[in-house]
């Protein structure tokens, strides 16, 4: 079995999902509301959540710190435990405005390790979170996957699995070194490979029969699933 070169998977995955939709922003506090705006929640709710906030309340820290609380709640509520979140939402604009004066411009632009240490100091932003919110300002070119994005790339063989996740994910940076150092390439490719995992290529019960990757994942293979129906045509 020849294992897919990433880049051959996400021009695959592209071809199979569509082009993909991102948060819609590049604003860095605007992507730290958008990975607490909505707990748990499918990318269509979250979306819908964060149209909401921006609509009903505002996205800058002040409009959340004034904003009431059954307002932010009702853009929550998209998610589970919408009075937590309610909480966190302003908890993000309170450390904007006393720790970086409403303005996360600048942080960002400083070298990676204090941005990343600016970036974690919010609720809900661990390290691939900091990466994730850089990548999408296009300050970094950096892959970035999220849980599901890096599942994809542990079964196609391109990212070995280790003891713990963070070890796995810090594996992945030598896998995204296949693709352009270019923060847009790179946005692509974490969104597709976080849909592919969202959809297919779940942690229970993956879609191998229907995956336009399975005949080049290890995965796939490995679990003796029929790939020939699943294989794009100039495959076949």
């Amino acid at each position: 079995m020849r294992r897919l070169a990433l880049a051959e998977a996400v021009r695959l995955l592209r071809e199979h999902h569509g082009a993909p939709e991102g948060p819609g922003t590049a604003d860095p506090f605007e992507l730290i509301l958008w990975e607490n705006v909505a707990y748990l929640a499918p990318p269509a709710r979250r979306r819908e959540a964060f149209a909401e906030l921006k609509s009903t309340v505002g996205t800058s820290p002040s409009s959340i710190l004034t904003a009431r609380q059954s307002a932010l709640e009702r853009v929550t509520g998209r998610g589970i435990l919408k009075g937590t979140f309610a909480a966190k939402l302003r908890e993000c604009a309170r450390l904007a405005v006393e720790a970086f004066g409403g303005d996360l411009g600048e942080p960002i632009r400083g070298p990676l390790p204090e941005a990343k240490r600016a970036l974690r100091r919010f609720p809900g932003i661990g390290e691939p979170g900091a990466e994730k919110i850089l990548l999408f300002t296009g300050r970094v070119a950096l892959l970035a996957p999220d849980s599901n994005g890096l599942r994809v790339l542990v079964r196609l063989g391109l990212v070995p699995e280790q003891k713990s996740y963070a070890k796995t994910y810090a594996a992945s940076r030598r896998a995204a070194e296949a693709l352009p150092a270019k923060p847009r390439v790179l946005q692509e490719a974490h969104l597709l490979l976080q849909r592919h995992g969202q959809t297919l290529c779940k942690r229970a019960a993956p879609r191998c029969d229907l995956c336009p990757l399975a005949h080049g994942c290890a995965h796939a293979r490995s679990a003796g699933s029929s790939v020939s129906g699943s294989r794009p045509r100039s495959q076949r």
